[in-house]
């Protein structure tokens, strides 16, 4: 689908405080593009600019039992990313995902968990926009909205070598290690003023949401290409005949 002037979009999405942050960019020329706000995720899904490819920095397809690592997906992208492995969360069970309350949570994912886990802090902080993505996937819609991770991404944009130096430390955004994520994006044909887009408040939106928004649009490109490299090569289906992957 194109728009009024002919050009296809495609959406690099995050999840930021603000709710997500999306990067629109022209399928054909990475230079052209702009960042938007959504509040929703149904919001993303009905932008103006009707993006052919989403590609979502969240988890799609979710097991009914959980195992070590998380899913499939999970354990072989974090097995390319070295030093960034930290970054890959482990997807817990269906039902641990409905769990509001941390602690529920973690006793529900021990009773469909093999071997059985707990649920991490830092993974339940993601869950009310997990099930945002989750109540709106069906398979049909993954012709459309693909699940992706920025920094499997720029482990793609580096030669599918992992980075050396990491995105935060210690919950701050860390200079050295995004000017190094941006290198790479403007090497791929983005703009640095996109990169470095400022509209919003740090506490809205951070600006290493930003870049991995453009990071993941960067995919969402190779997507509508049929050049993505997608783990593992032959997906399982979680119980909604969901695909769980991950695509870079």
């Amino acid at each position: 689908m194109t728009d009024a002037n002919g050009v296809r979009w495609v959406a690099g999405v995050d999840g930021c405080p603000a709710g997500w942050v999306v990067a629109i960019v022209n399928a054909d020329d990475p230079g052209d593009a702009r960042c938007e706000v959504c509040f929703t995720f149904e919001d993303v899904l009905n932008l103006d600019a009707a993006p052919v490819i989403v590609a979502v920095d969240m988890p799609i397809g979710v097991p009914d039992v959980a195992i070590k690592g998380g899913r499939i997906c999970d354990n072989e992208t974090r097995s390319r990313l070295g030093g960034r492995q930290s970054s890959v969360f482990a997807v817990p069970s269906r039902a641990a995902l409905a769990e509001t309350d941390y602690g529920r949570a973690c006793a529900v994912n021990l009773e469909h968990s093999d071997p059985p886990r707990k649920v991490s802090k830092q993974c339940f902080g993601l869950f009310a926009k997990m099930r945002e993505v989750d109540s709106l996937m069906t398979p049909d819609l993954q012709d459309r909205v693909y699940e992706v991770h920025p920094e499997l991404a720029f482990w793609a944009l580096n030669g599918c070598t992992p980075l050396d130096l990491p995105k935060k430390v210690k919950s701050s955004p860390d200079p050295d290690g995004l000017d190094l994520r941006k290198s790479l994006l403007v090497a791929a044909g983005f703009s640095k003023t996109d990169l470095e887009f400022a509209k919003w408040s740090k506490r809205l939106v951070g600006p290493d949401d930003i870049i991995d928004a453009f990071a993941v649009a960067w995919t969402a490109r190779r997507l509508l290409r049929g050049e993505e490299i997608t783990l593992p090569a032959d997906p399982p289906r979680d119980g909604r005949g969901l695909r769980m992957e991950i695509n870079a």
